[in-house]
This record gives structure tokens, C-alpha cells and sequence, in this order.
């Protein structure tokens, strides 16, 4: 979302899901949309199989590769070294788009002296992939009617994720590939309602609708609202939230719907800190890890078919949710807790239904001002913006920087000159392979709601390795070993995978009470959004005896 917002001003995704449909290449960078995502994915193949070009840019030759026109498989951490490289093969070969250049950005000068120095054949010998495929992907994106450029966490969980998003925004910026129908910029987002976490100012430095907390006007209507003053400086991310309690700043901790004591990564390192608070009380429908370190834990909450609400998915349409069942037992929904929470620390707040949650929401947020209830309800959801209840906006963001009228063009999108810096912790002769991190199709993050059962075709966690190190560690299918990073290690079965290329292991953190995969992952985090670096560990691969 931080990426996006610097360009853009709002964090999210500039196209709808039905847009990947009219476009005629189609960029999947860093996901594995295929399992990850596979409704968004069944949109691309519609795509393909009216002949779009489709080019996976990722270290594995992942599922959703599979079905690619090109591979661009690239040595983990060197996505700015393969963007800047498609950049200046773009700007030298006379594609970039000059009239929208021109019009609707800022800092393009800059930025093409800091990729002049990427040629085709630096850019090969960093990234690993061949400059022929290079040369291929930046014709292919600049000369597209339309193209869209697709992301997830591949890219973001870095210690560099936002520069390596802005490196994507100069991308579309650089060709005019955003703000017209079929062409665009798609985050996809790691869980359910990511979007409308940070929609709902769940970010440490917005309020509702990505109003800057620093914002005095902004800020004075919620403080007129709520009867309360809000801060005018940033809060603190999850990661900055641990070091607090590292430094004893952070003494107690609500967590909501959330395990990090199990989805962080250095996980020991968030286990000790959890455990030292003076007081965490934790609300969850399932008994988590972190429930288990909690002195009060509120078991009570509602599953999302026993209550009302909203979400918003990665294409930043708001749909409501219906309760279709009642709660078992005592299990309340959750905003009757947060409620009574409330009101017994004093306050008296003036809801008594969802409904009037969301009126608030409404009036303080202009772009949901036009979505009322009964709008969403009749019209299967709503795309932000949305700015009044009589119109609704084009499904895609930004179509603002096309206009004729230079008074109409808002404020110009800014290119990012972002410089291409390897994974924090180098492969060493101790930890000589590359660990990489991501999700299986039939498993869900840390299993809670998914580790309850044995799938038919995965039996549990495995160590996923080339067939190359398989032969030089002389290992088989299904062979245990032990995995080791500088700060623990597992125990896991072998899978050979031709999909990866000798070096690089892959594994998944859906079965950490079995193969607890974040004892290895490193949390060097982006100073910009506080995200670890789960996407690049360095380990080692030792045969037991």
C-alpha cells in the first residue's frame, strides 16, 4: 500500500479483476497467482486463451508460471536490477510513452539517468535471466494496447518491498500502462480484507479512507466525531511494535483475529517478546499460539457467517457480509466485544448496529460516501471511489492523468528512482543456499483454520529442492533433513521440484506446530512498511543419518 500511495495517493490497486480479461500482456511479478490467487488467475486465463501474452517474472518456476508465454526467472532480491534493466531497454528503443511523460508525471529525467547504466547485459549477469527474455518483456509491456503488471508478496516481503513496488510504478508510468480500461497496476493481497484493514486506517499513519494523520483538516473531522484528539505523528507498524517491547516501550497488547507467534518472521525472537509483556490479551475464534502466551483471552468472537459487515478485496470492491448463522454457544460477534470493551474503559460509544458503524464510516471517508447499505446490497458490492449514492466511478484509479485539461490532471504521478540492493543476510560457505517462503494452494498461512485436516494431496510440509542438489546432497523423495539458518532450525521432508534451480529451497509456513519454517526466516524489515524479509533466508541442507 505504500508503494501505491507515494505514486498515487492511495493505496490500492488501480484496475478491476475483469480488466485482466481485456488486456493483451499480462505481467504476473513475484506471485504464484495460480494457487495463491485463483480467482483472479481464472480472469488471466481468460485472457490467455484469447491470446494475451502472459510473462511470469520469479525465482521458481512456479504453477502459475507454467502456463507463460516466458519465464523470467530471477535470482531472489534483484527485482529493481530486472525493472530498471526493462526500463532503460524501453526508454533507449524509443517505446516510452513521451506525450505521458510529458503530462501527467514529474522526475522523469532523473530517473532515466539512474537506469542508464542497466544495460541488457548488466542487468542479465545480476538478475539471472537472459537478456533475450529481458529485451522480450519490455517491447512486449511498452508496446501493448493494453497491459497489466501484477504483484504480491513476492515483491513486497523484502527489506526493499516498497522500492521494489515504486520500481513497478515507473513501469507503468514509463509506457502510459495505468489509468485507462485493461491497462494498469495490480497488488494482490496476502489474506482476506488486507485492503479494507488498511482502508479502515488499520496503518500507522492514516486515518480512514487514507487520510493523512498528519492532516490537521482530516484530522479535525475525526476528532469532531470521535470527541477525542488524535495524535498528528505516525504510529507504530507490527515490527516497530516488537522492538517497542524490546525496549520495554510496549508493555500491553490487544491482538485481534491475529498469530504472530507463529506468522512473524524471527518467530523465536516475537515468542520471547509476547511472553514479556506485562499483559496481552487476545481475541480469536481458534486457540492460536499467541492465545496460548495470552493472560486473558476473549474466545467469544463470531466466524464471518455468524455476522454482518463489510469486506474489500484486492480490486478494492466493498462487499457485504450476511450472517447466515448464529453464533455457537457463547461466542459474541466482534463488534459486540470491542463494544462492551469500550464502555467498560468509559466510553459510551453510539452504535448499536453494523449499519451504523459503516454511516460513520461514510461520513468521514469521502470515498465511500456514495456506498449505503442498501447500495451494496443491491448492486453485489462497490468499488472504491464512490463518491455519492447517484453515480458510480470507472473501475479503474487514475484516469485523471489522461486528461485533455491540464487543471484536470490532479496532482502528476512522480517517478521513483530506486537503486537495486541484495537480499540483507549474502549466502556464505556456512549457509550456501537461498530459502524462499510462500503459500500452497490447499493450505492457509499459519493453519490455523486449515492445519486441522490432511489434504489428499499434501501430507504436511516438505523442503523443496532442484533435482540438482538433490543429486549432489544425494537425496530422494520424502527423505527427512535438517534445515538451518543462523537462527534455528527444522526438521522436514525432501521434495524435488524441477521448477527450482539449483541453490534455491522453498517451503511454506501453513504447518508451523509440525515444521515451524519462520525459526529460519530473517527479520530484517523495510523501513518504509515494516515488512520482514521472508522471501530471502540463507540456510543450509544437512542429510540425517
Amino acid at each position: 500500500m505504500v508503494g501505491l500511495a507515494t505514486v498515487f495517493g492511495a493505496g490500492g490497486g488501480t484496475s478491476s479483476y475483469a480488466e485482466a480479461e481485456a488486456a493483451d500482456v499480462i505481467v504476473m511479478w513475484g506471485s504464484n497467482a495460480r494457487n495463491a490467487h485463483p480467482i483472479y488467475f481464472h480472469h488471466v486465463l481468460q485472457a490467455v486463451r484469447r491470446g494475451a501474452k502472459l510473462f511470469v517474472v520469479d525465482p521458481r518456476r512456479s504453477e502459475t508460471a507454467q502456463f507463460a508465454d516466458r519465464w523470467l526467472g530471477l535470482e531472489v532480491g534483484t527485482d529493481i536490477a530486472l525493472s530498471n534493466t526493462i526500463a532503460r531497454e524501453i526508454i533507449t528503443a524509443g517505446l516510452a510513452h513521451a506525450d505521458f511523460i510529458r503530462n501527467a508525471t514529474t522526475g522523469f529525467e532523473e530517473y532515466a539517468a539512474s537506469v542508464e547504466g542497466w544495460t541488457l547485459e548488466r542487468g542479465s549477469e545480476v538478475t539471472g535471466v537472459p537478456a533475450d527474455a529481458i529485451r522480450e518483456l519490455a517491447h512486449a509491456y511498452a508496446g501493448a494496447t493494453a497491459a497489466q503488471l501484477c504483484w504480491t508478496l513476492g515483491i513486497t516481503e523484502h527489506h526493499n518491498g516498497v522500492d521494489n513496488v515504486l520500481s513497478l510504478c515507473n513501469l507503468a508510468l514509463l509506457t502510459g500502462q495505468v489509468g485507462r480500461y485493461g491497462a494498469g497496476l495490480s497488488p494482490l493481497r496476502g489474506q482476506n480484507n488486507v485492503q479494507g484493514g488498511g482502508d479502515m486506517g488499520a496503518l500507522p499513519n492514516k486515518l480512514p479512507g487514507f487520510q493523512d494523520v498528519e492532516d490537521d483538516v482530516a484530522r479535525a473531522k475525526f476528532e469532531a466525531e470521535w470527541a477525542t484528539t488524535i495524535p498528528a505523528t505516525d504510529g507504530w507498524h507490527l515490527t516497530e511494535m516488537f522492538d517497542a517491547m524490546e525496549r520495554g516501550d510496549l508493555r500491553s497488547l490487544l491482538v485481534v483475529g491475529e498469530n504472530p507467534a507463529q506468522s512473524e518472521a524471527d518467530v523465536s525472537r516475537a515468542v520471547d517478546l509476547l511472553g514479556g509483556l506485562d499483559h496481552l490479551v487476545v481475541l480469536d475464534i481458534h486457540r492460536t499460539k499467541t492465545a496460548e502466551l495470552a493472560d486473558v483471552v476473549l474466545p467469544g468472537s463470531a466466524s464471518w457467517c455468524e455476522s454482518d459487515g463489510t469486506v474489500t478485496n484486492s480490486e478494492r470492491r466493498v462487499q457485504r457480509v450476511r450472517k447466515a448463522l448464529d453464533p455457537p454457544g457463547a461466542a459474541r460477534d466482534d463488534i459486540d466485544i470491542l463494544l462492551d470493551l469500550a464502555t467498560r474503559l468509559g466510553h459510551d460509544w453510539p452504535y448499536d448496529t453494523h449499519e451504523d458503524v459503516w454511516n460513520e464510516l461514510r461520513r468521514l471517508s469521502p470515498m465511500h460516501a456514495g456506498m449505503s447499505w442498501d447500495r451494496l446490497e443491491s448492486l453485489g458490492g462497490i468499488q472504491w471511489p464512490c463518491y455519492s449514492d447517484d453515480t458510480l466511478e470507472p473501475p479503474f484509479l487514475h484516469g485523471r492523468l489522461w486528461a485533455a485539461d491540464p487543471a484536470d490532471r490532479g496532482r502528476p504521478a512522480p517517478f521513483s528512482s530506486v537503486t537495486h540492493v541484495p537480499p540483507a543476510e549474502p549466502i556464505t560457505d556456512e549457509f550456501p543456499m537461498r530459502l524462499t517462503t510462500g503459500r500452497r494452494l490447499d493450505s492457509y498461512n499459519t493453519g490455523v483454520q486449515s492445519g486441522g485436516y490432511r489434504s489428499p494431496t499434501r501430507l504436511g510440509e516438505t523442503i523443496d529442492i532442484s533435482p540438482a542438489d538433490a543429486r549432489s546432497l544425494e537425496l530422494t523423495d520424502g527423505e527427512f533433513v535438517r534445515v538451518t539458518s543462523p537462527r534455528g532450525s527444522v526438521e522436514a521432508p525432501v521434495r524435488i521440484d524441477r521448477g527450482l534451480r539449483a541453490g534455491l529451497v522453498f517451503m511454506t509456513f501453513h504447518f508451523p506446530d509440525e515444521i515451524d519454517v519462520n525459526q529460519l526466516t530473517i527479520d530484517a524489515t523495510d523501513p518504509k512498511s515494516g515488512t520482514a524479509e521472508f522471501k530471502a533466508a540463507a540456510v543450509r541442507i544437512e542429510k540425517l543419518p
